[in-house]
């Protein structure tokens, strides 16, 4: 095993589990740069999306040596940053809610009258879109904002395409009943 590189998760994870640390560390190299990015879509912070990712960290070191079946490392690793990300926004809500606030006031200010109508309509879809519940929200964003396909939502987020699909037309719906108002 000197290229470790050029081998699958699927692999890494069998090399690991059999006792190659080795195995880990590429695992590492491969994965940490996509969990960030995907903790910070969710938490909005470079520093705490690097904290969440290193949590996650620890969660599948302590955890890759159970995981039953190496094929589905990606979605079983990705599901822990989701998690780690959406524990981290329940315990900072207050103060989540009173930045996004002051971030809006912030905004309304800045609008300048050539741009006032399309900043107005953007604004009020960020608002729709952030009155959604998170289980919405985030197929929601996973669909539109980061191009995932509702497959991989559903690998994502661990439920099935058919719930994928119910979160997306159900958020769809909200969205259009709270911009008519």
């Amino acid at each position: 095993m000197k290229n470790l590189e050029n081998i699958t998760d699927t692999n890494l994870v069998l090399a690991y589990q059999s006792g190659n640390k080795k195995a880990f560390n590429v695992l590492v190299k491969k994965w940490h740069l996509q969990f960030c990015k995907f903790a910070f879509w969710m938490v909005k912070d470079t520093d705490v999306a690097k904290d969440i990712a290193q949590e996650s960290w620890k969660v599948i070191f302590d955890s890759l040596t159970y995981l039953k079946d190496p094929t589905k490392f990606k979605s079983w690793a990705i599901s822990i940053v989701n998690r780690k990300s959406i524990d981290y926004l329940r315990s900072n809500q207050r103060r989540t809610k009173s930045l996004k606030k002051y971030h809006q006031e912030q905004f309304r200010v800045n609008i300048s009258e050539d741009d006032g109508d399309i900043t107005f309509y953007k604004e009020k879809i960020k608002e729709a879109i952030a009155a959604l519940p998170k289980n919405q929200k985030i197929v929601i964003e996973l669909f539109y904002k980061q191009c995932y396909s509702l497959k991989e939502i559903a690998e994502l987020l661990n439920i099935s395409v058919g719930t994928a699909k119910s979160r997306l037309f159900h958020a769809r719906e909200k969205l259009k009943l709270i911009i008519k108002k």
